[in-house]
C-alpha cells in the first residue's frame, strides 16, 4: 500500500469502532485520540459541547484516511506557533 504510514485500522481493538462512520471499512485508527482536541473550537472538526464538555462523537475527521494532511499541517502550525512564542 502506497503511503501506508498514513493509515492503519485495528479491528482487534475492544473500542473499534469508537465512532459510527458511513464507511467503516476505511476507518483510520492512526489518530486514535485526536491530536487537535486541545485546540477547542479551532480544531476544525464536527464537535459540540455537552454540559460544558467537548464531545467529538460526531466527528470523523481523525478517522478518515484523507484527512492525514489536514491534521499534520495543523500540528506543524501549532509547533511553529509554540516555537515562535518561546523564541520571542
Amino acid at each position: 500500500m502506497e503511503n501506508n504510514y498514513r493509515y492503519f485500522s485495528n479491528h482487534q481493538c475492544k473500542y473499534f469502532p469508537c465512532h459510527a462512520m458511513p464507511e467503516e471499512d476505511n476507518f483510520n485508527c492512526l489518530f486514535c485520540y485526536c491530536p487537535l482536541y486541545h485546540l477547542g473550537e479551532n480544531c476544525g472538526g464536527n464537535f459540540e459541547y455537552f454540559k460544558g464538555t467537548k464531545s467529538c462523537t460526531s466527528c470523523h475527521l481523525p478517522h478518515t484516511p484523507g484527512y492525514y494532511d489536514t491534521i499534520t499541517s495543523k500540528l506543524k502550525q501549532i509547533n511553529d506557533e509554540v516555537r515562535n512564542a518561546i523564541t520571542d
